[in-house]
């Protein structure tokens, strides 16, 4: 259900239910907290990237396990199977990108629009399909999609359920790029590597800051980008930088 692989210094994780267009169920949603862990914790591993095997990212919620009445229920869904896949790349200290290769709906939306740098092929569309079936949006929709697109979008896309293509995604700031099908996973993969070999602890550090910046006043954020700026100072990446860029030559970072 999940392939990974790691791959020049990128965790290279594809969720692998095509025939269900990578719906979620319980094994397939603890699978990716697993290689999202491994991804984590692997000091090898600079760089994330998360797309989907067959015409689709992922669908999102397996509705036939949602509505099975011995499965896990709605509760131990979203608690046990998406918070914490939300939780773990906003809080990973490494870059995750995310390739839309497809649709991505529901939860498989939200999954994405929370990655660092999301990029999509020309086929690709995203629907906060939730309203369509009495639900409302979890996996951190609520969260991040009207800081992406901006509150009154954001509630009309939620309420009405509408499709958004991949060009009109990147129009409204929902992913970064958006390439031809054929070069999707070209593409994702050469951002990827250009992301394993940059400083890698900067970038972690970027991220506690955008995450924070959602919630600290003007004052509050200066404080914190000088605190992580000194430790960002004090990385050996900060040193070789410095270094190559007077000896004109690119910078060898080890992500230290």
């Amino acid at each position: 259900m999940i392939k990974f692989t790691i791959e020049n210094g990128i965790g290279l994780i594809t969720l692998n239910r095509p025939e269900k267009f990578n719906s979620f169920n319980r094994d397939m949603s603890f699978m990716l907290q697993k290689a999202l862990d491994e991804c984590y914790t692997n000091e090898s591993i600079r760089c994330v990237l998360l797309t989907g095997e067959g015409k689709a990212f992922s669908a999102g919620q397996d509705l036939t396990e949602a509505m099975d009445p011995d499965g896990p229920g709605i509760e131990k869904i979203v608690e046990e199977h998406y918070n914490p896949i939300i939780s773990s790349i906003r809080e990973m200290e490494k870059p995750v990108v995310c390739a839309v290769n497809g649709v991505a709906a529901g939860a498989g939306a939200n999954i994405a629009l929370c990655c660092d740098v999301v990029i999509a092929c020309k086929s690709a569309s995203f629907i906060q399909a939730f309203s369509k079936i009495g639900l409302i949006p979890d996996s951190g929709g609520t969260f991040f999609l009207p800081r992406l697109v901006g509150f009154q979008r954001a509630s009309a896309l939620m309420i009405l359920g509408d499709k958004v293509s991949a060009e009109d995604a990147m129009g409204m700031g929902m992913s970064y790029k958006v390439f031809e099908d054929e070069n999707l996973h070209t593409e994702a993969m050469i951002i990827a590597k250009t992301l394993a070999q940059m400083p890698t602890k900067a970038i972690g550090l970027t991220k506690a800051l955008l995450n924070e910046s959602y919630f600290h006043t003007l004052d509050k954020q200066l404080e914190m980008e000088m605190q992580l700026q000194v430790e960002a100072g004090s990385t050996k990446d900060f040193l070789e930088g410095v270094k190559a860029f007077v000896e004109k030559r690119k910078p060898a970072f080890t992500g230290s």
